[in-house]
């Protein structure tokens, strides 16, 4: 015989409503921070956007920036050969007197810029190092010499230049011409030139600002003599003639 059939009994767990209203508390709360963190999250988007655009931009135009850039440089760059050929040149004529020209070529090697010197005279090309006995050396080595300071930066470089014996090679009546050149180009680009030779005295005190001698000694030194420049005998001169007016 079937027993009968009764209801089962169910366990109910009764739910406060205090704890639903921590719920719902705890959730607005996370819906907040969520709705927070996604306005964060747009705003980052829309400047990171901006971003991307810009630098869009920029790439399309980079090619062209970069080649406007490479003309620019080679420009400059040439003009300053062609101003380097010219004063050289004037320096070389000055100097030695004879119909003699600088030049310089450019070329790109291993992807950097070489440049090559020659003098030519009637046209045909002269060998530097040999040239006039050495001469054509000694003044273009100098003249390179000034335009490789101005280049330099001059916050880390003083515009002081040592020439040592850079009229080696020239005959001695051509040495005040040199040293002509190199005053107006001291003074022009304003830099200290020591210059120092074996030449005589009298072949400086034209042009120089300040003449020392140095005089071997019988021990192991030497003596410095301070030889007066023409300008310093010309204002010792007129000193002199003033002091002789006044007591007239």
């Amino acid at each position: 015989m079937n027993d009968p059939i009764t209801p089962s009994t169910q366990s109910t767990t009764p739910i406060s409503t205090d704890d639903v209203s921590v719920s719902a508390d705890q959730l607005r709360r996370r819906l907040n921070k969520l709705s927070g963190k996604r306005e964060e999250l747009l705003r980052q988007k829309q400047s990171l956007s901006v971003e991307i655009e810009k630098a869009d931009g920029f790439l399309k135009i980079a090619d062209a920036v970069t080649e406007a850039l490479d003309k620019l440089s080679q420009d400059v760059f040439h003009r300053q050969l062609r101003v380097i050929e010219t004063t050289l040149t004037k320096a070389l004529q000055e100097v030695l007197d004879q119909p003699i020209v600088f030049k310089a070529t450019s070329s790109l090697k291993r992807d950097a810029a070489s440049v090559e010197f020659v003098v030519q005279r009637d046209g045909f090309d002269e060998d530097i190092i040999r040239g006039q006995g050495g001469s054509v050396a000694n003044i273009l080595s100098v003249g390179l010499r000034l335009f490789a300071i101005t280049m330099l930066d001059e916050s880390k470089h003083r515009k002081f230049l040592v020439l040592d014996e850079q009229d080696c090679w020239l005959h001695p009546d051509l040495v005040p011409r040199l040293v002509r050149i190199v005053q107006e180009a001291g003074r022009a680009l304003g830099f200290q030139v020591l210059m120092i030779s074996h030449h005589d005295v009298r072949h400086f005190v034209r042009f120089a600002d300040r003449v020392y001698r140095l005089i071997p000694d019988t021990g192991d030194g030497v003596t410095l003599e301070r030889v007066p420049t023409e300008a310093e005998h010309a204002d010792t001169e007129m000193a002199i003639e003033s002091a002789d007016q006044s007591h007239h």
